[in-house]
């Protein structure tokens, strides 16, 4: 499809945009890419050849053929500006990636608020197991092929797929899954039934013969209009549905382990080695899918029992001082929650989360519920707002989440800067705390500076 092209690529870094490139690289096309900072997926696409510059440079597209862009990318933009004066062929991010399903056989398209990448991994990880060699486009890092994407044959694709932007309406989906939805990128949407009236969109998107999995717990999923002419496969935990979690035990170490009912008969019985109950909800969502293609149990319980997270999602990175550190890319009310309860369930002394809100219109919109679930750490940093796309127009400030805690938790406090976090980490954390640092931002590098300089 691609093969002799060049295609150039402004935002080539972004999680996604990364994947997207090694993809088309791999069907033969000439890739180049810009982005403004260098970083892993930068170093990873190198290594494949690919030529990359940081910083913006309008002669980079005078020979290409296509130009993709990420949503981040303003429109000023020089790159952006002279592939329109050349009349290029241009796609936004999520277009391109939307005219590269129509070349699959099956496209399972993972969506809802919380829990793509994890249920995107498990997904995988089944498929992987049970050797069906699928594609993979996922918006973390998964261990199990130590990247964020995966060039397989033209039968399976397995898709995260984001509504922010509308951005999944331009998909071509088989199958998909919704796994909740809730009140986030409220900049875009407003409210939510603007967000409802999208993934109502996105299921009218299947054909007549495809699958809709839902979490069949989750009220705002179950209360859109859906697509009611293809397959359905409801999962839950709580209401009556055709996939049930039942039997829920927890470990010491806070791994669940479940009875799968399929139809109201035990189907099989899964072990977890990821934290939460939203993680049973991510597995009965896997499973589901699984069932409708046929995948052998055994695939399905190995792939969900080694399956231990992806990048970034209450990731252990190492220890300081022999206090545990993890990192989390939670970064709404409902996320941190989850987090919350999985920090409660391992064994530590105290812990300290250092939190940084990413972009200015969602701390907003939700800040007394950050203060409302931050107050329950023992300990609590406020890094500076990462403000991705946008500028300051909402009048938010850090100190503003401080006072609303403080009341409720004295032990919090705003530090303006990684490194004198780090520093003050360094200086109150004891053997045996917990360390998180937690957002969509890059405040991992705050963890990753502390366990990079134990002493």
């Amino acid at each position: 499809m691609f093969n002799g092209k060049h295609i150039h690529f402004i935002g080539i870094g972004g999680i996604s945009m990364s994947g997207i490139a090694e993809l088309v690289h791999n069907e033969g096309a000439l890739v180049t890419g810009s982005d403004m900072q260098e970083g892993n997926t930068i170093n990873m696409l190198r290594n494949l050849g690919i030529n990359i510059f940081i910083g913006e440079n309008k002669d980079l597209v005078n020979d290409a053929d296509i130009v993709v862009y990420t949503a981040a990318i303003k429109e000023d933009n020089e790159e952006l500006v002279r592939a329109k004066e050349l009349n290029k062929e241009i796609y936004e991010r999520a277009e391109f990636l939307g005219r590269i399903t129509k070349n699959y056989h099956n496209v399972i398209c993972i969506s809802g608020t919380h829990g793509k990448s994890t249920t995107t991994g498990m997904i995988s990880n089944i498929f992987l197991e049970e050797e069906l060699n699928p594609t993979i486009q996922i918006g973390a890092i998964l261990p199990k092929i130590n990247s964020n994407s995966y060039i397989g044959d033209k039968f399976y694709f397995i898709m995260e797929s984001c509504e922010y932007v509308d951005s999944f309406l331009h998909f071509h989906p088989t199958s998909a899954i919704i796994l909740n939805i809730d009140n986030d990128h409220l900049d875009y949407f407003k409210t939510l039934d603007n967000i409802k009236l999208s993934f109502t969109k996105f299921t009218n998107l299947l054909p007549n013969n495809g699958l809709l999995v839902i979490n069949n717990d989750d009220v705002n999923t179950t209360s859109i209009n859906y697509n009611k002419n293809c397959h359905l496969i409801t999962y839950g935990i709580n209401n009556n549905s055709i996939v049930m979690a039942k039997n829920i035990t927890y470990d010491n170490y806070g791994y669940p382990e479940f009875d799968v009912y399929y139809n109201n008969e035990l189907y099989t019985h899964i072990k977890l080695h990821v934290f939460g109950a939203h993680n049973i909800y991510n597995a009965l969502a896997s499973t589901s899918i699984s069932i409708f293609y046929n995948i052998d149990k055994k695939s399905i319980i190995k792939g969900l029992s080694e399956y231990t997270g992806v990048e970034r999602r209450f990731q252990l990175l190492g220890k300081f001082n022999n206090a545990l550190v993890y990192d989390d890319y939670a970064h709404h009310p409902t996320e941190i929650k989850a987090t919350l309860n999985s920090v409660k369930s391992v064994n530590c002394n105290q812990n300290w989360v250092v939190f940084q809100s990413h972009t200015y219109s969602r701390t907003k919109e939700h800040l007394h519920e950050f203060a409302s679930i931050l107050k329950c750490f023992d300990n609590i940093i406020i890094a500076p707002i990462y403000p991705a796309r946008e500028e300051n127009i909402y009048n938010i400030k850090e100190t503003d989440l401080v006072n609303l805690i403080k009341p409720n938790n004295e032990n919090v406090i705003y530090i303006d800067s990684f490194s004198k976090i780090v520093d003050y980490l360094k200086e109150h954390v004891k053997e045996n705390d917990l360390v998180l640092t937690m957002g969509a931002g890059p405040v991992n590098k705050v963890a990753l500076d502390l366990i990079e300089n134990k002493n």
